[in-house]
């Protein structure tokens, strides 16, 4: 996916990614140092204690929201990404309702190591869930 297009192009990218699709996300924002990504339920989607949303989903949700802000952002010199380092997600109310919206925020970009805060909030606005992810980089390797 190129992350320096129009939002459009990115829009139709993330939301035709096969995974994205498995779980039914969808790109609704993307800003300096933020994006905001959906999931609308479906008859398919996992449910968990009386019926909300399955715990893992949403820390899918977590994961893939961190991605916007992160890769929006550009790279400093010889950065590469390689991966997911820490996540954590803090479960505050189960999620019922027609949908959930996972907001995420980088907080800092190091050369090493980014931090991202993602919100995931209900239909009705209601805050479900924090997390907090640490995305690696590693150097591409000198010449």
């Amino acid at each position: 996916m190129n992350w320096d297009s129009d939002f459009e192009t990115i829009k139709r990218e993330f939301d035709a990614d096969p995974a994205n699709r498995l779980f039914g996300f969808t790109l609704l924002e993307r800003g300096e140092g933020m994006g905001k990504i959906r999931l609308t339920r479906t008859p398919q989607t996992p449910t968990g204690i009386g019926g909300s949303l399955q715990g893992g989903i949403l820390a899918a949700m977590v994961d893939i929201a961190m991605l916007i802000p992160v890769f929006s952002s550009g790279w400093l010199p010889g950065q590469q990404p390689a991966g997911t380092a820490d996540l954590n997600i803090t479960y505050l109310r189960p999620v019922h309702g027609d949908y959930a919206d996972a907001e995420a925020v980088l907080i800092k970009r190091g050369r090493q190591l980014a931090v991202v805060e993602v919100s995931i909030t209900d239909d009705q606005d209601r805050l479900c869930a924090k997390g907090r992810v640490l995305y690696a980089f590693r150097q591409q390797p000198s010449s």
